[in-house]
């Protein structure tokens, strides 16, 4: 399955939006290379240069392997469009790679996600609003999302780090080339502190100026709000904000002095009504609700921590996060053996504290 997952992202002329389109008609992926010229024909936006590098697949099969075979050797983890690990937010962009590359300890649907970007040559000021905000963001339960690259990204990366906050870069080339080469320890930090680094790119992929809009557009999907820093008039932090808006995501960027060269972009996008003013990490938390909906959770937990004991409180915390959890994953994120998870959930379970789904998969009762 992982073999015909990969290969069908190197078919040339694909894409993303083919390539879905090319699984649902087919009704799986598998069988996207075993269907008939003749059938593969009538799927519309489907060429005949497409259809017959689907059926002369010795090569793009061999890719694949090599792949996977790196995969295995680096302790990777591919995940498909229409797996369960997939990021839920990421998925809703029509866009959205068909595969990603993860490496990291990280949840990538975690209950928040902010994606952080801005110029490559910040200010002074700049550095000191993106520290001060994620400071104060560490009480919020978010997750923090960039690009890995030179100024405010590496800023909002360290700083999460500092406040042990998960972080996660998108790259723009595999997974084999970290690029930059000097942030590779934050990379690895990141990877081992609860977060990680992704990429739809393969191995072997080097860091190209045309891959960068396209990991700004998993940036902008992973989230559920853009913030700009800081930016010139172009550059990707503007892609991004542009990419997000797109999205349906809300964009917020701080605003700056208009003789200011870095303020003029997110000025920009505060004039033409795609970017909300902000001024602080309170700013953001009133835009978002999310104090609101802290003081709802902290009364819930309130009421009823009194009834679970310390592996029910611990489940529950976990949960408490937003999205439905798998069992495997909880008992791997709390180091639980999965008897002793299974029956804590079955006891919540009748306590009507929590409730289980499809795919072995639980969340807390609102």
């Amino acid at each position: 399955m992982l073999i015909h997952e990969i290969a069908i992202t190197l078919v040339p002329l694909v894409g993303d939006t083919n390539g879905k389109k090319l699984i649902a008609y087919c009704g799986d992926v598998e069988e996207v290379f075993r269907e008939s010229k003749k059938n593969l024909l009538k799927i519309p936006g489907i060429s005949i240069k497409t259809v017959e590098s689907i059926i002369n697949n010795k090569e793009i099969f061999n890719k694949a392997e090599q792949e996977i075979s790196f995969i295995e050797n680096n302790l990777i983890e591919p995940i498909f469009y229409l797996g369960s690990r997939y990021p839920k937010r990421l998925k809703q962009c029509i866009d959205s790679p068909m595969m990603i590359y993860y490496k990291g300890n990280g949840d990538l649907n975690p209950a928040r996600a902010i994606s952080i970007v801005g110029t490559r040559t910040p200010t002074n000021q700049g550095r000191l609003i993106c520290e001060k905000f994620i400071e104060v963001m560490a009480n919020y339960n978010v997750q923090i999302i960039s690009g890995l690259a030179y100024g405010i990204d590496i800023c909002a990366h360290r700083n999460s780090l500092k406040n042990q906050i998960s972080t996660v870069g998108v790259l723009g080339s595999g997974l084999d080339k970290i690029y930059p080469a000097i942030h590779k320890s934050t990379a690895t930090e990141m990877m081992e502190q609860n977060g990680g680094i992704l990429t739809e790119f393969m191995s072997g992929t080097a860091p190209d100026k045309q891959n960068f809009p396209k990991r700004n557009r998993i940036v902008a999907g992973m989230s559920d709000v853009v913030i700009i820093v800081e930016s010139g008039t172009k550059g990707g932090s503007l892609i991004t904000a542009q990419l997000g808006f797109g999205y349906n995501r809300d964009v917020a960027a701080f605003p700056g002095r208009p003789d200011d060269a870095m303020s003029k972009g997110c000025n920009m996008l505060i004039k033409s009504n795609m970017a909300t003013l902000i001024e602080s990490a309170e700013d953001l938390v009133k835009l978002m609700n999310w104090e609101t909906q802290n003081k709802k959770a902290q009364q819930i937990q309130k009421s009823i921590f009194v009834e679970l004991n310390e592996t029910e409180k611990l489940l529950f915390d976990l949960l408490s996060e937003g999205q439905p959890i798998n069992i495997d994953i909880l008992s791997l994120r709390t180091g639980l053996p999965m008897s002793k998870t299974s029956a804590a959930l079955l006891n919540m379970e009748f306590k009507g504290l929590v409730k289980a789904l499809p795919g072995k998969t639980y969340q807390v009762l609102a």
